[in-house]
């Protein structure tokens, strides 16, 4: 288990990070989120061991010291890969950073290449690749071998749905064997879809923490979506909606005051007829990343 216990980091007069304590659990899996400058490189370059941080981090209740880098895999945001060395060149030698000998990683790199659909072949120099392509190569070299805290910075970034697939995969075949796996990402979707808990930063404060279910909930289900024959405007006239929006034909998300009218708008609009639709949420993580990043610190 992964242990952030109070940390804070400044940097000159810049409060990076600002007490922040959180836990990632093994076979777990925590989305990192914020705006740019929350916090969240930073919080990373701490667990590294990169800065030197106010507070305590431990992994397995031990300090992170080199003698468990072996049993980490990080990402860094900044792409840094040797364009002149060939791809498995490139694997090959990261690995034995790792402590990996050639001999174990040479003959799972097809099958690795294969996993992440790497178009070329292991003879390919990084020049040559498209950046998707290198990307995906940092990923294996990130991944291949086996680590047991995975700390990726923005994983998802250029990368199109279909290798966004890819990856969601790899992050979630990781959690099957029990790392630990912390990522960083702008995109709600992602964190939604994968995450089991969440950490949103502001100001290098923490501002969101539980599982992501647990976070749409706290802003109560003051969301319906909603399948009918009636206009936006009798929609929006309903009693405790206070806007209506149309989704696609038929299909309407009604924005409610407060959770509790939502039986008082389900027998206004079904008359104890059956209705196609009626579906109360709270709101998505990306409505609630929007409104907590607007918010002003007290």
């Amino acid at each position: 288990m992964l242990k952030i216990d109070h940390i804070s980091k400044q940097f000159g007069e810049l409060q990076a990070l600002k007490q922040v304590t959180f836990d990632v659990a093994d076979g777990e899996i925590l989305g990192l989120i914020g705006q740019n400058g929350a916090g969240k490189s930073t919080t990373f370059h701490s667990i590294l061991n990169f800065l030197n941080y106010q507070g305590s981090i431990t992994w397995n209740d031990k300090p992170i010291t080199e003698s468990v880098f072996d049993e980490i895999g990080y990402l860094p945001e900044e792409r840094s890969l040797m364009p002149k060395l060939t791809i498995e060149q490139q694997i090959i030698y990261l690995a034995r950073l790792k402590n990996k000998s050639t001999k174990e990683i040479k003959p799972v790199i097809d099958s690795w290449l294969k996993k992440f659909a790497v178009k070329g072949n292991k003879k390919d120099k990084i020049k040559d690749l498209s950046k998707g392509n290198q990307q995906k190569v940092q990923l294996i070299c990130t991944l291949i071998h086996d680590p047991k805290l995975i700390i990726l910075d923005e994983p998802f970034s250029g990368l199109d749905p279909v290798n966004s697939d890819l990856l969601k995969q790899a992050i979630l075949d990781a959690k099957k064997r029990g790392a630990a796996i912390i990522f960083s990402s702008h995109d709600m979707e992602n964190v939604e879809e994968i995450c089991d808990k969440l950490v949103m930063l502001r100001n290098g404060k923490i501002v969101l923490h539980g599982t992501v279910q647990e976070v749409r909930d706290s802003f109560g289900k003051t969301r319906i979506y909603v399948t009918t024959d009636k206009t936006i405007d009798e929609l929006a006239m309903l009693p405790h909606v206070v806007a209506a929006k149309p989704l696609e034909k038929r299909r309407f998300v009604l924005y409610l005051d407060e959770e509790s009218s939502g039986k008082t708008i389900f027998d206004e609009l079904t008359n104890g007829q059956y209705i196609e639709e009626f579906s109360q949420q709270a709101p998505t993580l990306n409505e609630i990343f929007r409104r907590k990043a607007g918010e002003k610190d007290e």
